[in-house]
């Protein structure tokens, strides 16, 4: 069984291949754009990987040789992604018949530190206290306890689950927004997008974390924003196509929401002369939700875990649905 891997991710977890597959042939794609087997130079013509797995290297300068060669390859069983989402169309090809592909949940904790750090810090009143710090003014401000608050979460897999674990760790109540409206665990109540005119008045706190398709794209719209909370604060850390960014710009002046928290956005980078990088109610941050410290080895642990299931046999973590790739 043939695996093609790039230098560097191969260089990672090297010496943890054998335990969990023994037998496969690693080929490696060397920087200079060579290839070699066990140290020795591999003819390309030999190439026949049913493995492959899209670390960040894939996204890098050898981005166009390694997608080629798996767009073109008619052994490719599995692929394994770093992405949590595989609906920008550079992955069309990943969706046919023959091919499985998994995608990683190894940012999720990251992710849902990030957002649940900047609600907190929205929720209590730090600015508030601060400015009295630098006036020398002896004066206490109440707040509304983290407990109190209504979680919307839309887009329940293995971020929004990560998200919901910590908010109710500080007693919140969450409701998870996704397709089924079936009993979730981890979520003290459960709807549908079709529920969200009815959801949003209710909700201090909504978090965009469902993937890009037909039926989510522009989904903060003016509707959206016209349902909110007054003050709620609104967290996008899916994608920057589910927000209609103009029609937030008007909302923000009604205070609905009263504080966005925006790491994705429609255009990225996002250009400089940009309303949204001065905009008084919003935070930026550039696509980095997802950069802990621990987010790179979660993700080597999970492609060996999954590879070991792949040559067992068993069921693959995280398998993604055809029909959600390439749709964005």
């Amino acid at each position: 069984m043939q695996a093609f891997l790039f230098r560097a991710a191969f260089d990672r977890i090297a010496e943890r291949l054998p335990a969990v597959a023994p037998d496969l042939d690693v080929v490696v794609l060397e920087p200079d754009g060579a290839l070699s087997l066990n140290g020795a130079a591999f003819d390309p013509a030999q190439l026949k990987p049913e493995v492959w797995w899209l670390s960040l290297e894939a996204f890098g300068p050898q981005r166009r040789e390694y997608f080629g060669r798996l767009r073109d390859s008619e052994d490719a069983r599995w692929v394994q992604t770093v992405f949590a989402g595989v609906e920008h169309p550079s992955f069309k090809p990943l969706a046919r018949d023959g091919l499985r592909v998994t995608n990683s949940s190894a940012q999720a904790p990251a992710i849902a530190e990030y957002v649940v750090i900047h609600a907190l810090s929205l929720l209590h009143p730090i600015e508030a206290q601060a400015r009295h710090q630098v006036a020398h003014e002896w004066k206490p401000v109440d707040f509304r306890e983290v407990g109190q608050s209504r979680w919307l979460i839309v887009g329940f897999g293995n971020i929004g689950r990560e998200i919901a674990a910590r908010a109710k760790a500080f007693g919140a109540h969450v409701e998870a927004v996704r397709r089924s409206p079936g009993a979730e665990g981890l979520a003290d109540a459960v709807s549908t997008i079709a529920d969200l005119p009815s959801r949003l008045p209710q909700a201090d706190v909504v978090v965009l974390a469902c993937a890009l398709n037909d039926d989510t794209r522009d989904l903060a719209n003016a509707g959206f924003f016209a349902a909110m909370k007054p003050g709620s604060i609104l967290i996008n850390i899916g994608r920057g196509g589910l927000l209609d960014e103009d029609a937030l710009r008007v909302s923000l002046d009604s205070d609905k929401p009263g504080h966005a928290v925006l790491d994705v956005f429609k255009t990225e980078p996002l250009p400089a002369d940009s309303w949204i990088w001065d905009h008084p109610k919003i935070r930026v941050t550039p696509h980095a939700s997802n950069r802990g410290a621990l987010t790179g080895a979660r993700g080597e642990t999970l492609f060996l875990e999954n590879l070991g299931r792949y040559v067992r046999g068993a069921p693959l973590l995280n398998p993604v649905n055809p029909g959600d790739i390439g749709v964005g």
